[in-house]
């Protein structure tokens, strides 16, 4: 699995990274763009995800906004019709996350927990997976607060503009 999510985030990163318009086209397997999300198909094995950057970035550190690097920000739906995994989300912050830390995804008045590991950030069971996906087709934005091993919080926001024709789009073309 961690080859395939490093796969969609190189997929991901190369689409929303600034590559020129003609080498984006030959190496990225996108296929579809709804507002502010991508959807994505690989065809050996089959999967298909959507992809969203952050609209908006805060890091801080001790209550104060600090400058920090880090990697590509994106949130994922994914879809794994080979292994009955089906609107999966997740989240990578672009930094290794603090051991044993959580990030909180704040959606309208619904909050929910992902659990980390490394890089990668994953709801708890496909059941929390279709209680976000509900949630983020009704919302305006998903704010997800996480802390980075180097103690720093922080706070991106996603919007959902246009993720509810993009999982649709997904789901259909990964429906087993």
């Amino acid at each position: 699995m961690k080859n395939t999510i490093v796969g969609m985030v190189a997929a991901a990163a190369l689409t929303f990274g600034g590559a020129a318009l003609a080498q984006e086209e030959e190496s990225s397997n996108r296929v579809a763009a709804e507002t502010d999300w991508s959807v994505f198909v690989e065809d050996d094995p089959t999967q298909c995800w959507v992809v969203s950057t952050p609209r908006e970035t805060l890091n801080t550190r001790d209550g104060r906004e600090v400058s920090v690097r880090r990697g590509e920000i994106l949130m994922f739906v994914s879809f794994w019709p080979g292994q009955d995994r089906l609107g999966e989300v997740s989240f990578t912050g672009g930094y290794p996350f603090a051991d044993g830390s959580t990030v909180t995804m704040q959606i309208g008045d619904s909050t929910f927990e992902l659990f980390t590991d490394g890089e990668m950030a994953w709801a708890a069971s496909p059941q929390d997976d279709q209680r976000i996906i509900t949630a983020m087709k009704r919302g305006a934005d998903a704010v997800l607060t996480a802390r980075s091993s180097r103690g720093t919080q922080t706070q991106d926001t996603f919007s959902l503009m246009g993720f509810t024709a993009a999982v649709e789009d997904a789901e259909a073309r990964c429906s087993g």
